[in-house]
Parts: C-alpha cells; structure tokens; sequence
C-alpha cells in the first residue's frame, strides 16, 4: 500500500477576522513540494463571533478557557460543513493554527485558541494543532511559522512575503531560512475602514483618494520596532499600545488615514526588499493594488502574485504541511527564523474518544 500520499485539512484565522481559511490538500510524502489544494473555502466570521475574537485580549483566565472550548466546537462545525458539502472522504488529519488571541513571547505568552480535544470529537478526526506554545518555551518568538512552508514549498523565489493582518517575510541569507514581520497592514486598515461601515478598503480605493501626512508618516517609520534585528514578530497587543494611539492623536479623516498607513507600509516593505530579486507575495493585501502600486514605486523587486487560490489559502496549505512535518517528527520550526534554543518539531496531537 503506497503509504506516500497524505490528505490533510488545513485551518488558518489571521489577525484581520474575516473568517476561517480552510484546504483539502493532498502532499506527496517524499517530495512535499508536489501537493494539490483540491478544495479550499473562507468560511466567514460572523459579527458576534468578530467581535468575541476582537474583545478576547482582554478576556479574564476563566473567560479565555470559556472562548477555547466554543471556538473548538465552530471549528468543528465549520469543518463538519466543509466535509459534507465537498463529499470528503479522506482525511488522515485536521492540522489548525487555531486564533491568535495573546503573542506576547518576551513575556513567554502565546495564546491560539479552538482546543484540540473539542475539534477531534466532533469531527472524528485526528487534530494537530497548538503549534506555538513549543517555541516560546524554547525562547522563540512562536512566530512566525510559515517560513519553514516557504523553505520548502515555494523555494524558487527570492523572498516570500504575505500581506495579513501584518506584513512578513522570509528568505535564505548564508544557507539559513531568516524571517520576521514587517509591519502591521489589514489589522490597522480594516479597524479604521470598518468606521465606515466597510468590511475593507477594496483595492486600496479610498486610501488613494486620500492625502499623506507627513508628520503621522514619519512618526509611524521612526517606531523603535523597524530598527530592531530579527528575529521580531508583532502582535495586536503592539498595534494597540502603538500605532492606534499615534494615528488618533491626528485626529484625520479616515481616508488620509487609511492613505498615510498605506504609505507607511509601504516605505516599510520597499526597504525590506532592497536587494531582493524576484518577491512571491500572497494574502490579502495582494488584492489591494494601491499598495502594490505603491511598493513597486518604491522597490525595484519583481513582484510575483500568484493565482486566487494561493493567495487566499497559503498560510492554510503551509499550516497543512506543518501538521504533516509533526506527525513525521521532522522540524516545522526553524531557530535561524523564531530564535528558539534550537529547530524543533512542534505542535500537539490530539485524538477522537469514540466513547
């Protein structure tokens, strides 16, 4: 029996709330990099469950264990739905990211939530999950994850960079993977664009017909953060202690707002890519062609964007892997990337009680 081939579910909820990615994904054991996304789909949040993840940050112990268990039984719906609809009959595993409610790794804090045992008795399959906690306790920053997806998977380029909730980027330097976040994007857009009663600034409209100013601009690029070496990774805790407070002593309009962040992130990104070659770059933010207008203004790089289906559902196919790297006991997180003691093989398993 050809015990090569592997059929996984992948799950992945970024910072940005929109809902839950999920893939159907077959991996050729062997060679990785020959994998197929059979099915993928965004199942979205809705604006209860939007607002419960939002809120969460300032949830209390008892109130967090609460939000664990009902994630894990939405997951568990959500994935129940995918199976059903797509006919699916194959898993040999469900491999979740879960949602990130506290990254705090200087302080040994990180937090996903959707618990394992909850998903695996409603779905009846076996869970990987909990993928951070690992590298933190090593002395890493748990994040980010993805590179070892890049190093693997999409190798042929330069550089990977993914525009989510935050920008981030991984490349090979001296025959190590390096990564680390950029800067914050969607997380920032999104919260000033949803006062317009907008999910999203679509395609970066309303930030182009804005105008930047200069101050905010400058305040913005000079945060100590960009100046630090990686291994560095952000999280929401940052954006609230930083960014919103500097960008609502402005008191601007939303859209110059929105275009003066759009430039922010930008310059940052351009300065990231100085020297690098040809740039996959996937997430949400591919969509915004303002921004990529914006970064191909200021970069000389070859920007390269994939098909929908990549650029949507990356972080979940490269979530997929990293269950599949788990269960083989083989590195899915890399030291050169999060800092850690050293490469490690993280996550925890979970299985059903047929009970």
């Amino acid at each position: 029996m050809n015990k090569s081939f592997t059929h996984v579910i992948g799950l992945m909820s970024g910072t940005s709330l929109d809902g839950l990615d999920l893939v159907y994904v077959k991996f050729d054991k062997q060679q990785v990099q020959n994998f197929e996304i059979i099915y993928s789909e965004t199942k979205s949040y809705s604006k209860k469950w939007q607002q419960q993840l939002a809120a969460a940050i300032h949830f209390s112990k008892s109130d967090l264990d609460e939000l664990d268990i009902q994630y894990g039984q939405l997951l568990a719906e959500y994935v129940n739905d995918f199976i059903n609809e797509h006919q699916i009959e194959k898993i040999d595993f469900i491999a979740s990211h879960g949602h990130t409610i506290l990254h705090q790794p200087a302080k040994g804090i990180t937090l996903q939530i959707g618990n394992g045992q909850v998903l695996t008795d409603a779905t009846k399959v076996k869970v990987v999950c909990d993928f951070r906690t690992q590298d933190v306790a090593l002395g890493g920053q748990g994040a980010p994850l993805v590179p070892i997806g890049d190093e693997l998977l999409f190798n042929q380029y330069s550089s990977c960079v993914n525009l989510g909730g935050f920008a981030n980027i991984s490349f090979n330097q001296n025959n190590e993977r390096i990564a680390f976040d950029i800067c914050p994007i969607n997380i920032v857009l999104n919260h000033y664009v949803k006062k317009m009663n907008l999910p999203f600034d679509d395609k970066g409209m309303i930030a182009s017909s804005g105008a930047v100013n200069e101050d905010l601009l400058n305040t913005l690029n000079a945060l100590e953060y960009y100046h630090k070496k990686p291994p560095k990774s952000l999280g929401l805790e940052w954006v609230q202690e930083y960014i919103f407070p500097i960008i609502n002593t402005y008191k601007l309009s939303i859209k110059d707002v929105l275009r003066t962040f759009t430039e922010h992130v930008a310059v940052q990104i351009a300065r990231i890519l100085s020297g690098k070659k040809n740039v996959f770059i996937t997430g949400g933010g591919a969509y915004n062609t303002y921004l990529i207008g914006r970064v191909n203004a200021l970069s000389e790089a070859n920007i390269v964007i994939p098909n929908d289906q990549l650029i949507e559902y990356k972080e979940a196919l490269i979530f997929a892997l990293i269950g599949v790297l788990k269960l083989d006991n083989q590195v899915n997180c890399l030291q050169s990337v999060t800092g850690a003691k050293k490469n490690h093989s993280s996550g925890k398993i979970f299985t059903p009680n047929f009970s």
